[in-house]
């Protein structure tokens, strides 16, 4: 029988599998954690430094323990480098016979009554030559395909618009009624997952399914031993997400687009339904425009002020409600139509309930405008309570893991918001040796970062310091405004002569693709760039914060909380505040060293690290760099004196 000290040895299992594979006594301390946990069938947090292996020490115990098991991670992309190269390298190592499967939301894979209907559509007039293009490679390779899921077919750029097209939603399935429900390959993925041993999910997945037990996972939940949450730092912000509710124009606009399509296919004779989408369509429209900023949050007491936004609203309900209606009438006549005619009666309840405030209490209700569309919110004030009842539900083990849980190794923070009571918790630095490999950077003379020039002054800053280190440089603002100024900052500069990259310009995987191969370029990025970003060796030797990552207080989520903890006589800035702006650095500064031989310099611009009570608070909960003030040291680091 196989143990965890021989699997983790110098000579054992991993080590034949994995060539440059080293014994390393903080991962072996975790997987013999993680071990007694599911034995026991315990809950554990658990922090692990980079560099640990965290994912090889949660593997093997998962892989030892039998039993059915759910890891849940932060991105799909994390999902994909787990079931593509993670797991298979453990099962090979342990010759364990374990079947794995990998279960992503609907919406990443091709709907094949949606693709069907895409191509018999004359009236995809948006749709342009790259397009047209795109859909027959989507065609050719759905008939060819196992799995339907998307992210295989790398000719179709992600964002390509043709996708919403040929894929379904929750609202837009058609579910059991389907003509194709028999050849699904949603349904085929949850078939898989259902018989796997170990199935690999993401945060946004598993919390849909919990709260609205669509995904696949609400089969999957009650059969499983053991729950495994990877990047769980960032599950407060997704369980808020599905544990309130929300509704937005784009989904609007796409029950419009739909129900034209039915219409046209099975009640093309009776118009009052074309008229009355139509006029559903523009009420959407207009209700967007009646905001006239992009990117940004409203409370609902703010938003109704605007006298435009109150009539909006109130004819899309009015409109909403004769759709409804009139759908009622011909829903008979097609599965399209009565889907349709539910997708209206659910948002119309939604944006009824968000306006009218039935039982809102203990959520705060605001909205979120995009460049093209506007998102209704209900958030709950605490997710605390419903994830508790979802964790007592039944006797399973739970571990909870990240490099960022921790605020100088304390774990209240998260353990509160997640509701997590008496659990057990450990903690383990990283085996890097950051008093050798990094330098902590606080340049002197800056202004408060509320100062107008505060952008400006960053990067007179950073200027010597990017030259110093031949630019390999991620400059990380706060904010996408200041991030703009930066770019055009540097652009403008006399006598800088690196490549820069902007967030946005192209995908992300191409960006970093991009500042790999150019090995002496700056990126500049915002939230995109903070976390889940693995560049090792000498391409990212410098990594630049613009400002302490406090959460904007004018945030209508972030001050409804400030307001209730207050309130109930704690210190907001103290347990919440400050405990997430730790969380958020420490993800920044973990993109520096990712490696045992990297090498670089961490540059935090904020002055309040070193002129605010809590700043030391907040740098002893980084890794234990060298520190400094001086630019001639950072200037020494780089030549290597």
């Amino acid at each position: 029988m196989l143990d965890i000290d021989s699997i983790f040895s110098a000579n054992g299992a991993l080590a034949s599998q994995i060539s440059g594979f080293r014994m390393r006594p903080q991962q072996l301390e975790m997987a013999q954690v993680i071990a007694e946990t599911i034995d026991n069938h315990q809950v554990l947090v658990a922090e692990a430094g980079t560099g640990t292996g965290k994912t090889f020490a949660y593997l093997v115990p998962a892989f030892l323990a039998g039993g059915k098991v759910i890891i849940s991670t932060g991105t799909k992309t994390l999902q994909d480098q787990l079931f593509n190269r993670d797991i298979p390298i453990v099962r090979a190592a342990l010759k364990v016979p374990v079947a794995i499967a990998l279960l992503k939301g609907r919406a990443n894979y091709i709907c094949l009554y949606h693709l069907e209907r895409s191509l018999q559509d004359t009236q995809l007039s948006f749709i342009n030559r790259d397009e047209i293009r795109y859909l027959q490679l989507i065609e050719r390779y759905a008939k060819n395909s196992k799995s339907g899921d998307k992210s295989e077919l790398s000719e179709v750029p992600e964002n390509a618009a043709i996708w919403q097209q040929v894929t379904s939603t929750r609202d837009s399935c058609l579910g059991s009624e389907c003509p194709d429900y028999k050849k699904c390959f949603v349904m085929e993925a949850r078939k898989q997952a259902l018989a796997a041993d170990i199935v690999v999910v993401n945060h946004h997945l598993f919390f849909a399914d919990v709260m609205l037990r669509d995904e696949g996972l609400s089969e999957l939940l009650p059969a499983c031993n053991t729950v495994i949450f990877d990047e769980a730092h960032q599950l407060p912000e997704t369980a808020s997400l599905f544990f309130g509710e929300s509704i937005s124009t784009g989904q609007l606009l796409d029950l419009a687009r739909d129900a034209k399509a039915e219409t046209i296919k099975a009640a093309v004779d009776f118009v009052p339904l074309t008229d009355a989408i139509a006029e559903m369509e523009k009420a959407v429209r207009d209700l967007r425009l009646t905001i006239t900023a992009d990117n940004t949050r409203l409370s609902f007491a703010m938003v109704m002020q605007y006298a435009d936004f109150d009539v909006a609203l109130s004819r899309l309900l009015e409109k909403l409600t004769l759709l409804t209606r009139l759908l009622e009438d011909q829903a008979e006549r097609s599965e399209g139509l009565e889907n349709c005619r539910q997708r209206v009666a659910s948002h119309l309840y939604l944006i009824q309930r968000w306006r009218d405030e039935i039982d809102m209490q203990g959520y705060v209700r605001w909205i979120e405008v995009y460049h093209q569309a506007m998102q209704l919110h209900a958030t709950p004030l605490s997710i605390a309570e419903i994830f508790q009842k979802q964790m007592l539900s039944s006797l399973r083990t739970w571990v909870f893991t990240s490099a960022t849980l921790s605020v100088k190794k304390d774990f209240a923070h998260f353990n509160h918001e997640m509701g997590l009571n008496d659990v057990q918790t450990a903690y383990w630095e990283s085996p890097f040796n950051f008093a050798e490999q990094a330098l902590l950077y606080v340049p002197p003379g800056l202004p408060e970062p509320h100062h107008k020039s505060y952008t400006e002054q960053v990067v007179q800053a950073a200027l010597p310091v990017l030259r110093a280190s031949r630019g390999r440089a991620f400059f990380l603002c706060t904010s996408l405004r200041a991030m703009q100024r930066a770019y055009e900052l540097l652009q403008a500069s006399d006598d800088f002569d690196f490549p820069i990259l902007l967030q946005g310009q192209d995908s992300r995987s191409y960006m970093l693709e991009r500042f790999r191969e150019l090995k002496n370029a700056v990126l500049i990025g915002s939230q995109s760039f903070w976390e889940g970003v693995d560049v090792r060796g000498e391409a990212l030797s410098l990594v630049i914060i613009d400002k302490l990552p406090f959460a904007p207080p004018d945030d209508p989520v972030l001050s409804a909380r400030i307001e209730k903890i207050n309130r109930e006589g704690r210190n907001a800035f103290l347990e919440y505040q400050l405990p997430r702006a730790v969380i958020n650095l420490k993800q920044g500064a973990g993109r520096l060293i990712r490696d045992e031989t990297d090498r670089g310099v961490l540059m935090i611009c904020d002055p309040r690290l070193t002129t605010k009570a809590y700043g030391k608070h907040i740098w002893q909960s980084l890794p234990p760099m060298k520190r400094t003030r001086e630019l001639k040291d950072v200037e020494r680091f780089f030549t290597g004196e």
